[in-house]
């Protein structure tokens, strides 16, 4: 997170921490300074009436010019070198009418003065350099002006701590405005960091608003789900139980059939039991919801079950003309996987280079034993369909339209099921399509 502090927001912070400090300055002169005609109550009773009226109008006036400096919005520098100019003038001249042996503690005064103004002003430091020249021009003008000692005795009698402490006190506003000056950055980036910050929040919230909102209508649809297909599902298996108890009554009387019509009986039986067994994993809630799927392994032959649907579609393919060609090895290939997800996967491309394909066209079924793979192979050398068809219905489930009419259009969600269950049993699915037409391409590891 990037805060960036512009020059006049530095500013704005920067007078309104002067004129604070500022504040606590005026205040304190204003309550403090006239207590200071105790010392000349003390140390000089015969002009400490006259002095305390002075200190009484210096503060007086000094509150006015605050007052007049806050309306107007002037500078706070200004009001405060005047109020040090009052202050110094009137210390300046004490330090040079007073008697000799009251010198130190008048001028230790004017230090604790000077002193306590440049451990609370925030300002640039050239200032107070200023005011110190100042200072000690006064002292200098009223010396010449008022005094009867020589330089040496007023020296030795507060000068110089007069002067080392004006000194001194004259570096302390340069390391104090550099802290303040930081103290205020730092401050300006926390407040704008925790505005961002109030800012993201909000937007978090508003996002995790939505979010719940998605979140809920997600799960209503869920259930809209599993109660469709709790419904489907119940009325399928009484479809299904019906076919499979009609099939059986014909089975019964299978002396009376030909050879073609057993088998086709003996096909519909097959077909029955796989969509009964598919019926009772969608009806399995827990393996629904499970994020991997359970299958039944068993060892079969897997180009008898290639050969099984393959008669299958044998009949859909002429009903549009289409002539399949059967190039699957007749020898025994064993394989561990699930038996109906399997034909399924087989079930799923065929029935779809099917219903892609145009019509008086051949597709060619192909199995193979390459590098103790068992290989499926479906060829169609007709119109190509398009590889980034091909990659959104392996991929996208998504509805494929044919401008021209030649194919049928349908969601590509038999090839996308292909492409997970041939993943999940550990298999390989690849496809492809280019100017020689169609091809997909299933492998599977046998076993010995």
């Amino acid at each position: 997170m990037f805060v960036q502090i512009t020059k006049e927001e530095f500013s704005k912070e920067v007078n309104k921490k002067a004129w604070y400090q500022t504040n606590n300055i005026i205040w304190t002169i204003i309550f403090l300074y006239p207590i200071f005609s105790i010392i000349d109550f003390i140390y000089s009773p015969d002009i400490w009436i006259q002095f305390l009226i002075v200190r009484i109008i210096t503060v007086l006036v000094i509150l006015g010019l605050y007052t007049f400096f806050q309306n107007r919005k002037y500078d706070y520098r200004v009001l405060l070198h005047i109020s040090f100019f009052l202050l110094s003038v009137i210390s300046a001249l004490l330090c040079n009418i007073v008697n000799d042996q009251r010198l130190t503690i008048y001028f230790l005064t004017y230090s604790v003065i000077i002193l306590f103004f440049n451990l609370q002003v925030f300002w640039e430091p050239i200032n107070s350099v200023i005011q110190g020249l100042i200072a000690i021009m006064l002292l200098a003008i009223f010396f010449n002006a008022l005094s009867n000692y020589n330089l040496d005795l007023v020296v030795n009698n507060g000068g110089q701590y007069f002067v080392i402490i004006l000194f001194i006190s004259c570096l302390i506003p340069n390391a104090r405005y550099k802290v303040i000056e930081r103290d205020v950055r730092s401050q300006i980036l926390i407040e704008k960091s925790n505005e961002q910050l109030k800012i993201q929040n909000h937007d978090i919230a508003e996002k995790n608003g939505i979010i719940d909102m998605q979140y809920d209508r997600l799960r209503k649809l869920d259930e809209q789900k599993n109660s469709f297909i709790n419904i489907a599902g119940h009325d399928l298996k009484n479809l299904i139980g019906s076919v499979i108890m009609s099939n059986n009554m014909v089975k019964e009387e299978d002396y009376r059939l030909s050879s073609d019509q057993r088998e086709f009986v003996q096909y519909i039986g097959e077909s029955a039991d796989k969509m009964q067994y598919m019926l009772n994993k969608l009806m399995d809630v827990k393996e629904i919801e499970s994020p991997e799927l359970k299958f039944n392994l068993e060892i079969f032959d897997i180009n008898a079950e290639v050969q099984n649907v393959f008669k299958g579609l044998v009949e859909t393919a002429l009903m549009k003309n289409i002539h399949l060609v059967d190039n699957i090895l007749k020898l025994p290939l064993n394989v561990k996987l699930d038996k109906v997800f399997t034909g399924q996967i087989f079930q799923n491309i065929l029935s779809n280079s099917i219903k892609f394909s145009q019509t008086n066209n051949n597709i060619k079924v192909v199995t193979s034993l390459q590098r103790q793979r068992f290989v499926f192979e479906v060829i169609d050398e007709g119109v190509a369909i398009g590889q980034e068809e091909l990659d959104m219905m392996f991929n996208k489930l998504k509805t494929l339209n044919d401008a021209s009419g030649h194919m049928e259009s349908r969601l590509g969600l038999g090839l996308s099921i292909a492409k997970l269950m041939t993943r999940e049993l550990g298999g390989e699915l690849t496809y492809k399509s280019d100017e020689n037409g169609n091809y997909f391409r299933v492998e599977f590891y046998v076993i010995n």
